[in-house]
């Protein structure tokens, strides 16, 4: 193993690139989903546990500059996990990031197919069934998963200014519609039940090994731009949570507790409570946006990990085949169940990111420290107590979606 110091120095807008990275991948489809999966606990409550959330993940993802730091330039997760836990560490992993790419893309699929149904219904006045729309979805975004990362780059580039735009509209005329009495409502029982879409909604730590060569292995710059990149979603998720649960009343026809039961998104629930049409609008586009940033980030990761397992890179049917197996099991199970958006990012959270972003990184520093005694030019604060905390709160998050899933 190797622990090469850097001292490289890395600009600062270099660390804001790959701060917007990690800000880019935890703002997506976790939007339209938090607001309706935190209903029943209201506006508080989801703050304080999002709150902590953001500390969580802001620390498991030092840890992974921790690790990559011991190890060579371009080791990613399956390397380090190879290298700490053996084949079998290796083995979990590759079955885990399957788990919650899968989990992620069926949940985006399925709220896609709802999307689409409710545009074609209230802008052509077409009704379209579940399956129709889910395969309009799958085709049209599936097949720019052929693209490569060049193109699919400039399209979420687009994507991303659009989802941005219709926020702040969302924002400037919403926080207009906000009432009190909505936001006092607090449930602080049903607080710990956010948790595992939590962890989903803020998820980044798979790209900080891809992040360390890029800022030269310089471990303030990449100590920085988790820190920034985090906080950015931190802020958008606080005002949206603010602004759709201040908004959209708990009970009713079109209240989030009927949103949660019939799996619909927080932008379709808003879109009907607001004051102005084109607010309405912007609800939908932001909608669009954000979903389908999110689909092509996990879709192409997925497709590029399947290509990498089955050592499938070239020939002409290789990636054809490689995305149909990220596309076609995604759609069928996101439209066979309606409440597949939620559902599938909540076991993606509370199952792959508990294990994979978490519980991992703190075990590969327990052994990397501890056992192996590797020294690195990085160390994150406290010792082994400290990492038994953060060992007990991802089993703990475990547990919480067990138990979701059995009272469901």
């Amino acid at each position: 193993m190797s622990h090469t110091q850097s001292h490289s120095n890395v600009s600062f807008m270099r660390v804001i690139s790959a701060a917007f990275l990690i800000a880019g991948a935890c703002i997506g489809g976790g939007m339209l989903a938090l607001p309706i999966d935190s209903a029943k606990t209201g506006f508080w409550p989801s703050f304080l546990m999002i709150s902590l959330i953001y500390l969580f993940m802001m620390v498991t993802g030092l840890l992974i500059i921790e690790v990559t730091l011991w190890l060579e330039e371009g080791a990613h997760f399956m390397t380090m996990a190879a290298r700490l836990f053996g084949k079998f560490g290796k083995f979990c992993t590759i079955l885990i990031y399957l788990f919650m790419g899968y989990a992620s893309l069926i949940a985006y699929n399925s709220a896609g197919a709802g999307l689409i149904e409710s545009l074609f219904k209230n802008l052509l006045e077409i009704n379209l069934s579940r399956w129709e729309s889910g395969s309009l979805f799958a085709v049209v975004f599936g097949t720019m998963l052929y693209l490569g990362t060049k193109y699919i780059g400039r399209i979420n580039t687009v994507l991303i200014i659009g989802m941005i735009t219709a926020y702040f509209l969302l924002i400037g005329v919403g926080l207009r519609d906000v009432q009190l009495q909505y936001i006092k409502r607090a449930n602080w029982d049903q607080s710990i039940f956010t948790l595992p879409l939590l962890l989903a909604v803020f998820s980044y730590q798979m790209m900080v090994p891809s992040l360390t060569p890029y800022l030269k292995r310089n471990p303030k710059a990449l100590k920085r731009s988790i820190i920034i990149g985090l906080t950015v979603p931190y802020i958008v998720y606080i005002i949206w949570q603010l602004i759709v649960l201040g908004t959209v009343p708990y009970l009713g026809p079109h209240g989030l507790q009927n949103a949660l039961n019939s799996g619909r998104s927080a932008a379709d629930v808003f879109s009907y409570h607001v004051s102005s049409r084109y607010l309405s609008l912007a609800a939908q586009l932001f909608a669009f946006f954000a979903l389908v940033t999110s689909y092509l980030g996990i879709g192409l990761g997925l497709k590029d990990f399947l290509s990498d397992l089955f050592k499938a890179r070239k020939g002409p049917f290789g990636p054809f085949v490689m995305g149909a197996l990220a596309v076609i099991p995604s759609l069928i199970l996101g439209v066979s169940y309606p409440r597949a958006f939620l559902l599938g990012l909540e076991i993606s959270g509370g199952f792959g990111d508990a294990f994979l972003s978490n519980l991992f990184p703190v075990l590969m520093v327990w052994i990397g420290r501890y056992v192996k005694k590797l020294e690195g030019p990085f160390v994150v604060f406290g010792g082994r107590s400290f990492l038994s905390i953060l060992a007990l709160i991802s089993i703990f998050i475990v547990v919480v979606q067990i138990l979701k899933l059995a009272v469901a």
